[in-house]
């Protein structure tokens, strides 16, 4: 599972702070990796150098095998939460598509 991470222009995207985040959705979407064969994060500030509630967006889109990519978007205070809260979005879908996928 190759994880390619992106910043917009307002998110200083350090090494570290790549590397957190990408151990961040390794570890969580483990038990997927046999089935998605890349995950694209994109973490943006919705309003730049101002303070805002839920202005941290995560977008994680998932390329599975055989099957069409799937996105999922998550809002909030935080990288870390935006982050957090798109990867629980990611789970869930992946549960339902590869639950129907066994199911066949």
């Amino acid at each position: 599972m190759i994880i390619q991470f992106n910043t917009d222009k307002n998110i200083e995207g350090t090494e570290n702070f790549t590397a957190t985040f990408t151990d961040l959705i390794t570890d969580e979407l483990e038990r997927f990796s046999s089935h998605i064969t890349r995950i694209e994060a994109h973490l943006t500030d919705e309003n730049g150098k101002k303070d805002g509630v839920n202005d941290m967006r995560c977008v994680l889109e998932a390329r599975i095998e055989g099957r069409p990519p799937i996105a999922v978007t998550n809002q909030a205070d935080t990288h870390y939460q935006a982050v957090e809260g798109a990867i629980d979005k990611l789970k869930s879908s992946l549960d339902t598509i590869l639950g129907r996928l066994k199911n066949h």
